[in-house]
C-alpha cells in the first residue's frame, strides 16, 4: 500500500516495510547521539493500518503511533525515511503482511532500557532488525557488541551507571540506529 503526502512541496510515496529515523526528545536521545557519533537516535518501521499510516516503534510499550504525531515528536520535525534497494521484487504483497504480523506480535512488550538482545522486552533498532530478520531474512545494519561504542562521555557514563551498575555487559550484542541507516541496502526515500 501506498500513502501519498505532501511534505515541502513536494511529492512522497511512503510504503509499508520502509524505515523511518530521528532524533529523539528523550532523556537517553544524547547518549545514544555521543555513544553512536550520529544525530539519529530513534527509528521505527511505516505500515498501514486501517488506510492510515503509522510507525510501528519500540517506546514504553512497543506500540503504533501515527505518521505526523511521530514525524511531531522529532527534534525540529526533522526525519529520514529508507527503503530497501530492491524493495519491488522483495517486498511482495504476501511478505508485506508476513512483516506486519510478526511486527505486531511485539505490540505491548516493554522497551529494553538496557539494550539486551532477548525478544523479553526491546528497542527500536532492535525491532526493525529482527522484523527484517525473520521475514525476509536480511540483516539490516551490522551488528555489533556495546563495548564497540564511545562510553567515555560524561552523560553517557550516567546512564550507563544507572541501567548496569558496575556490571556494564560489554559483550552484548546490539544494533543502532545509525547502524541502520547507513546500510548499503538501503536508499534514501525522504530526508528534510
Amino acid at each position: 500500500m501506498i500513502l501519498s503526502c505532501n511534505a515541502n512541496s513536494k511529492q512522497i510515496d511512503f510504503r509499508d516495510g520502509d524505515i523511518i529515523f530521528h532524533t529523539s526528545k528523550s532523556r537517553q536521545s544524547k547518549a545514544i547521539q555521543l555513544a553512536t557519533h550520529s544525530t539519529i537516535s530513534h527509528m521505527g518501521l511505516i505500515v498501514t493500518i486501517d488506510n492510515e499510516k503509522c510507525v510501528l516503534e519500540a517506546v514504553q510499550p512497543v506500540k503504533l503511533t501515527k505518521l505526523n504525531d511521530w514525524i511531531e515528536r522529532g527534534v525540529d520535525k526533522k526525519y529520514i525515511v529508507k527503503r530497501l534497494k530492491k524493495a519491488d521484487s522483495l517486498l511482495t504483497p504476501a511478505l508485506i503482511n508476513d512483516l506486519m504480523d510478526y511486527g505486531q506480535s511485539f505490540i505491548g512488550k516493554d522497551y529494553d532500557k538496557c539494550f539486551e538482545w532477548t525478544d523479553d522486552k526491546i528497542y527500536c533498532s532492535e525491532l526493525v532488525f529482527k522484523i527484517y530478520k525473520k521475514t525476509l531474512n536480511i540483516e539490516i545494519g551490522q551488528l555489533q557488541r556495546l563495548k564497540d561504542f564511545d562510553l567515555s562521555d560524561k552523560s553517557v557514563k550516567q546512564i550507563m551507571k544507572e541501567r548496569y551498575g558496575n556490571k556494564i555487559p560489554a559483550n552484548e550484542i546490539v544494533i543502532s540506529p545509525v547502524s541502520m541507516l547507513n546500510s548499503d541496502l538501503l536508499i534514501t526515500v525522504y530526508s528534510n
